[in-house]
């Protein structure tokens, strides 16, 4: 057993130093920038991503190609592309934009791979020429037949766009690198409906993570893409100080008209009282909800699996998330304080964040700002 004495750093262990700058507004700070991939092709846009849960609808992707952000679409939506992707509607819709900012997600294994390839195959023959990008998702990056299993995407797709994990340290980063993958997914159990650290042990702080991550991938001419643990605006702010090239968000975009799932009401008693007929009576609050789930839960297992495995236990949680209205009113509120971000480190691009930013470390803050 060895124990490694070094403290890590998760969001609520820093805050970004603020500090003189010449930037005369918001507006002057670009949130769009231009990857240079290792071995795909050159892309641009806001560096943000809907995860590939609940929240990785083409109902997401509509919104979210507009402002030129992207989603990862979940691997139980995937046939829709085909749907999507016809000669009928290509005249009918900007279908073109949707497939520019959507990634297509797979696991680990043949059979989802054969159904991109055949998707390659269908958008040469409607004659598409727009790249697809790829987005291999599993939980527990950390073995060999996944490194091995990137490498052979990347030798179907040896032009694509490949995003790879989930890992959390730098020796992994660097071998999925090293087998083909653009960008490396970091995170092990920190969003907000994942429970692998309550099931498993097994973690890394966030911000920890990015810092030495990133150090890895940028090493090799590659990047990151940090997933998960982003509660607010400034949680987002401080994984692109921390050298993220990228992140992907679930729990922020939950609850929202583009999230899948149906819209609950509950009505309860609160402690406020009002006027009825003659009395004061507890007000009775009428609320809406919308389920959201992890990936790794039972729920999903169920709902899109077939049902979990018996060799496995649940790494996932379901939760009732407040109805929030249009992901548009989300996405304002957190391009608004990346902008915001930017003015107070002097950073006038998205890009320029972890050259202009510092962290600096705090007592813990849990939740109190």
């Amino acid at each position: 057993m060895i124990l490694d004495h070094e403290i890590k750093l998760d969001f609520s262990d820093v805050l970004i130093r603020p500090k003189r700058s010449t930037l005369e507004s918001r507006s002057q700070v670009k949130l769009e920038r231009v990857f240079k991939t290792l071995h795909g092709a050159e892309f641009s846009g806001v560096p943000i991503i809907a995860a590939n849960m609940a929240t990785g609808t083409f109902e997401m992707l509509d919104v979210f190609s507009q402002e030129k952000m992207f989603v990862a679409i979940a691997k139980h939506n995937n046939k829709k592309w085909l749907e999507i992707f016809s000669k009928e509607n290509i005249s009918l819709y900007p279908w073109g934009r949707m497939l520019n900012y959507g990634f297509y997600t797979i696991g680990m294994s043949d059979q989802e791979l054969q159904e991109l390839i055949q998707f390659k195959q269908h958008l040469i023959k409607i004659g598409y020429k727009y790249d697809i990008k790829i987005c291999i998702d599993i939980a527990n990056g950390y073995t060999q037949r996944f490194a091995s299993f990137v490498s052979k995407v990347r030798k179907e797709f040896p032009e694509n766009v490949i995003i790879a994990g989930n890992v959390a340290t730098p020796e992994m980063v660097q071998e999925l690198v090293i087998a083909g993958a653009d960008y490396c997914k970091i995170g092990l159990g920190p969003g907000a409906m994942c429970s692998t650290r309550l099931k498993t042990g097994a973690g890394y702080p966030q911000i920890s993570a990015a810092i030495e991550c990133s150090d890895a991938a940028h090493g090799l001419g590659a990047g990151i893409v940090l997933d998960g643990g982003m509660r607010s605006p400034g949680d987002v702010a401080k994984a692109f100080v921390a050298n993220s090239d990228m992140v992907m968000i679930g729990g922020m975009f939950s609850g929202t008209d583009e999230q899948e799932g149906d819209i609950v009401e509950k009505s309860f008693e609160s402690n406020e009282l009002e006027w009825d007929n003659g009395v004061y009576k507890k007000k009775t609050i009428t609320k809406q909800y919308k389920v959201f789930y992890g990936m790794s839960s039972e729920y999903a297992q169920e709902k899109h699996m077939s049902g979990m495995k018996n060799y496995r236990t649940s790494e996932g949680r379901v939760e009732e998330v407040e109805y929030k209205g249009p992901v548009q009113n989300v996405i304002d509120d957190l391009l608004g304080g990346l902008r915001s971000a930017g003015t107070y480190i002097g950073a006038n691009s998205i890009k320029n964040f972890g050259k202009c930013g510092t962290l600096i470390r705090v007592n813990r803050q849990h939740d109190r700002f």
